[in-house]
């Protein structure tokens, strides 16, 4: 038996092996169309990509037709190089580049020479082509935005490099793909499937017609359209409010986690990042270090909160049970917390309850609030924990899971924090109360902050942050229908919610009401250092505000960070009055407001970073005036006059 187990193995595998031969080779063609076959011709229909529309079903980008010139570089013969050039506008250098690049790719499979003509390019082309061999058209579908706001959101589309063809056998030389923002996040869903055809050539690379009678030929499927959660209004009136500015506002829809507005300063027109200015473009905003237009300061700038913090150090303190709402502070003006060491605080002083110290934003009540609840555990490392778990369970300290793809967690200690900072131990809470008032170690994005308004306006919980309302004919990710529940009792918002109100009424924002709409909100400023020249230097501090309105029935969460822009109520705190009015109202009704802050400019403040010199202050300057001038075009109420470093405290 052993005797004859082993040849029949043998003759039973030979067998399987020649019998998948015999398949592959003859009845298979799908190897034989993936590999470089001289006498098949392959040619791509590329689908248009879907249309992104607004909330309200506004068409924000659409589409235009493009055109490549793509090379097979075996198939070139007989070119009069001087003629092809003088066509399409280059230079023979760039021509002989562009024809070694495609040698490269491959000599025998098409790669784009020349990318995104327009129609007078291609016509002007067209009409000579069969004097180029080798040479051919493919039409692509390019991005025709209607909108000239909103970059950071849509992303824009760009060639496949080689390592994305290696990873993702779908793309080829010259196929498009999304990067950043949403023509990123769902590239698969916008993009389409690209159909194909097959043609079979003879020995003298003539085309004879269909490859298997057009067996292996697919048709092109258009990539879906998606309605984004965006209010393309109130997105467009961020972004002019945001002008000679630097910083990002979120706006969420609280009940739905649904993002209203999305604004980095600065940002730029999408549609120059079209067409074959595409690639020069890209690369000045890629080089400004000094605006990072590219930059998206909403989901990835991190920064102190400052003041709003104090909302998640009393709702903590709350839930400890180490304060309630009649607790009594003494504020001197300030907290002295240890010996040697104070607390300046700029509210009115004398005895504080937890209401009062919200809107007059007390350091010393939130600073003895957070030390209460350190020190109510005998070991600070389990008291920190303890705390931040609370904080963390608002979606703080972490990736959000948006449907965007660029973000970053922004920073809750933990007990493993002050381990690596205090190695030896012997830290307490005094050595970490700055967490209290939003400086320390806490660290927040402005979509986090946005996200934090909008779980205390639904009182204890929130929906993950998405942009995606609806996409043709697909429901969204459930993870975005998902109710998230903090770990703080929904009994300890209401006293939180009633001080943010009287923020607006008698506190740090009076001065920002908005008739008809009851507004909660917060002030907030926090410190602010740079290195110059090598010197750790203090700079103007950063204006911060948040807020979120009706105070009952909310409809929108608001935050606004501005860099260098000083007291949370002097520019901060006016955007978020202006863009809640314009949101629940369309209109504006506090235009001393908005005239204010059209013309506020803290390019002055900019220059002075990393020791500018002359040239780029000049810079700064023109591109200033620039903007202004622009929005004097579209808002004639606008003086002329350019105010420069305004700081004057409302």
């Amino acid at each position: 038996m052993r005797k004859v187990l082993l040849p029949a193995l043998i003759i039973i595998g030979a067998a399987l092996l020649v019998i998948r031969i015999f398949y592959l080779q003859i009845i298979d063609d799908t190897f034989k169309l993936k590999s470089e076959n001289n006498a098949i011709k392959i040619k791509y229909d590329y689908p248009e990509r879907g249309y992104i529309y607004d909330r309200f079903g506004k068409l924000l980008v659409a589409n235009q037709a493009s055109y490549d010139i793509m090379v097979i570089p075996r198939e070139i013969k007989n070119l009069d190089t001087l003629e092809f050039c003088q066509l399409l506008n280059i230079k023979k250098e760039d021509f002989i580049k562009n024809i070694e690049k495609a040698k490269v790719y491959s000599p025998r499979l098409p790669s784009v020479f020349l990318s995104q003509l327009n129609k007078v390019e291609f016509a002007a082309f067209q009409e000579k082509i069969r004097n180029f061999e080798g040479f051919y058209f493919q039409k692509r579908s390019l991005r025709d935005y209607q909108a000239n706001f909103g970059a950071n959101i849509f992303g824009f589309i760009t060639q496949v490099n080689d390592n994305i063809i290696k990873k993702n056998p779908y793309y080829k030389s010259g196929d498009l793909i999304g990067k950043q923002g949403v023509e990123e996040s769902y590239e698969e869903i916008l993009r389409g499937i690209k159909g194909v055809t097959y043609t079979q050539k003879d020995k003298y690379n003539r085309e004879i017609g269909p490859y298997k009678d057009g067996r292996y030929d697919t048709i092109a499927v258009p990539g879906k359209d998606i309605t984004l959660t965006i209010d393309a209004e109130i997105q467009k009136y961020g972004e002019e409010l945001m002008v000679n500015k630097r910083g990002g506002i979120v706006a969420i829809e609280p009940k739905t986690g649904e993002i209203l507005a999305l604004i980095t300063a600065p940002s730029y027109d999408p549609g120059i990042l079209v067409g074959r200015q595409r690639s020069k473009n890209y690369t000045k905003l890629y080089r400004d270090s000094i605006a990072k237009p590219l930059y998206d300061r909403g989901l990835l700038a991190e920064y102190p909160p400052g003041s709003p913090f104090k909302i998640m150090t009393g709702l903590v303190a709350l839930q400890e049970q180490v304060i309630d709402e009649n607790t009594t502070v003494a504020c001197h003006h300030g907290f002295s917390y240890a010996r040697g060491r104070f607390m300046r605080c700029h509210c009115r002083g004398g005895l504080l309850q937890l209401h009062r110290g919200i809107y007059e934003s007390c350091n010393a009540y939130f600073g003895t609030a957070y030390m209460r609840t350190i020190n109510k555990y005998a070991k600070p490392g389990y008291a920190v924990d303890v705390w931040s778990d609370h904080v963390k369970s608002f979606g703080l300290g972490q990736f959000m899971g948006y449907d965007l793809p660029t973000g970053r967690r922004g920073k809750i200690p933990t007990s493993a924090t002050y381990k690596k900072m205090y190695p030896n131990g012997g830290w307490r809470s005094t050595a970490i109360v700055s967490n209290a008032i939003g400086q320390g170690e806490v660290l927040m994005t402005p979509i986090q902050l946005a996200n934090m308004m909008a779980t205390v306006a639904n009182e204890g919980y929130y929906y993950t942050p998405h942009i995606i309302k609806k996409i043709a004919g697909t429901t969204i990710d459930k993870k975005f229908t998902t109710k998230h529940v903090t770990t703080i009792d929904k009994s300890h918002f209401k006293p939180i919610i009633s001080g943010l109100f009287d923020v607006y009424n008698m506190g740090t924002a009076a001065g920002l009401r908005v008739e008809g709409i009851d507004i909660c909100g917060k002030t907030g400023t926090a410190e602010n250092f740079a290195k110059i020249n090598g010197v750790r230097t203090q700079l103007k501090d950063h204006s911060i505000f948040v807020a979120f309105a009706p105070k009952d029935n909310p409809k929108i969460a608001i935050a606004i960070m501005i860099e260098n822009g000083g007291f949370g109520s002097t520019i901060a705190g006016p955007i978020a009055s202006l863009m809640i009015e314009k949101y629940l109202k369309k209109k504006i009704t506090r235009t001393d407001l908005e005239t204010r802050i059209l013309n506020t400019s803290l390019q002055g403040q900019y220059a002075k970073l990393g020791g500018l010199n002359e040239d780029v202050k000049r810079e700064l300057r023109i591109k200033d005036s620039i903007a202004q001038l622009k929005l004097k075009k579209q808002n004639p109420k606008l003086t002329t006059e350019v105010k420069m470093d305004s700081t004057k405290k409302n």
